[in-house]
């Protein structure tokens, strides 16, 4: 009987090519919304945990906003780090300086930090070495330089071993990291020099202790134990004033951006529902149409022994197999479109097919499709067959 149903309707649906197409459109529309746009703010969630992740593994950023009179000294943050739930530790200070190498003098973004920074931040080398504790005890004038401080310095990344001058003051280049492709890097135009702490000190005569530091946790799983050792220590620090330092949770921002990306996508496919529902109303009206149209139909069937069951259950799969007809191409195009977009922003993120964006698609079109022909088809099994044999 099921099969029956389908190829009548498909018949149905083959002898009117055009209004079937018409009527599908605001179904192929509606489906092509819900899979391109939840698409892109999925993948676009999964981008942005990924740079996340990327800036550093189970790490913490801590500012200092109001020492009380008592600043945080580098010395410190060792007794910190003693805690059992802290893996490294790595105080920063930023400042800007003018870079020169040869005739070529940019402006560069430098940072004061020790070789733990790299590490909790998961960076890694494409030539020399980090910082070391050695760099830091001596107050040495060395530099570690971003691979795109490399380049656009000396025109490539080979700099370890070469001199750069820094407002007057020559630097030993000891390492340059490799290429970073994230996307936040692509955002942060900065060229970026690494100097150890205690130059920077040097450099920054006028200020005095810790104003920023980075901390990692042994693991992931001892995150909120190793952020609650970091405000203990400064809430005793700080007189017990919790205004006076910020700590930020790299696991709770990643967390987060996941909620409000979420939260975005369930408000597009909100929005791209709609059109699913605009489709299904439009299902609706054709099949009430048709309905009319085949009232003789209708009243033959029944006056033969066709029972309301059948009646009801033939245009209730005509109305479905229409949905499902248009869902099928909305994916198709869905998939074109994707594919489309992938090849023109293959740098900035890569866009994936979700198959549960896919399967909720099939499913909100069998709801509209049962949804918004049940009436139609109710209507058809209550005729009665009188009326519908002299229907003209």
């Amino acid at each position: 009987m099921i099969f029956q149903s389908f190829k009548m309707a498909w018949k149905s649906i083959a002898a009117n090519k055009a209004r079937a197409a018409l009527t599908m459109l605001g179904i192929i529309i509606g489906v092509v919304s819900l899979v391109v746009l939840v698409s892109l703010v999925t993948s676009a969630t999964n981008s942005v945990t990924d740079q996340i992740a990327g800036m550093g593994n189970d790490m913490l950023t801590v500012s200092v906003r109001d020492d009380k009179g008592n600043p945080l000294k580098a010395a410190d943050l060792a007794e910190i780090a003693q805690d059992g739930n802290i893996a490294l530790i790595a105080p920063t200070a930023q400042s800007s300086a003018a870079a020169k190498s040869g005739g070529e003098t940019v402006n560069v973004s430098l940072e004061g930090t020790n070789g733990s920074y790299f590490q909790i931040r998961g960076d890694e080398l494409a030539s020399g070495r980090f910082l070391k504790a050695v760099d830091l005890e001596n107050v040495s004038y060395v530099a570690v330089l971003s691979n795109e401080t490399a380049i656009g310095i000396y025109g490539d990344s080979d700099a370890t071993g070469r001199t750069l001058t820094m407002d007057g003051r020559k630097y030993l280049v000891v390492g340059v990291l490799a290429e970073d492709d994230s996307m936040m890097a692509s955002i942060s135009q900065a060229y970026s020099v690494y100097i150890p702490y205690t130059v920077m000190e040097r450099l920054s005569s006028g200020t005095s202790g810790v104003s920023s530091f980075y901390a990692s946790a042994v693991d992931s799983a001892h995150m909120d134990e190793a952020e609650a050792a970091v405000e203990r220590a400064l809430l005793s620090r700080f007189k017990n004033d919790g205004d006076a330092f910020y700590i930020m949770n790299q696991n709770t921002l990643a967390e987060t951006m996941g909620d409000v990306t979420n939260t975005f996508a369930l408000l597009l496919g909100g929005i791209a529902a709609i059109s699913l529902l605009v489709g299904g109303i439009g299902i609706m009206n054709i099949m009430l149409v048709s309905v009319t149209e085949r009232t003789r139909e209708i009243g033959i069937r029944k006056a033969i022994g066709a029972n309301r069951r059948s009646i009801l259950f033939q245009f209730l799969i005509e109305a479905l197999t229409i949905c499902l007809v248009g869902c099928a191409v909305g994916i198709a195009l869905s998939g074109l479109i994707l594919i489309a977009i992938n090849a023109f922003a293959a740098d900035a993120m890569t866009i994936g097919f979700s198959g549960s964006v896919v399967a909720a698609s099939v499913l909100f079109s069998t709801v509209i499709g049962v949804a918004f022909g049940l009436y139609p088809a109710r209507k058809a099994a209550g005729m009665p067959p009188i009326d519908a044999l002299r229907y003209e």
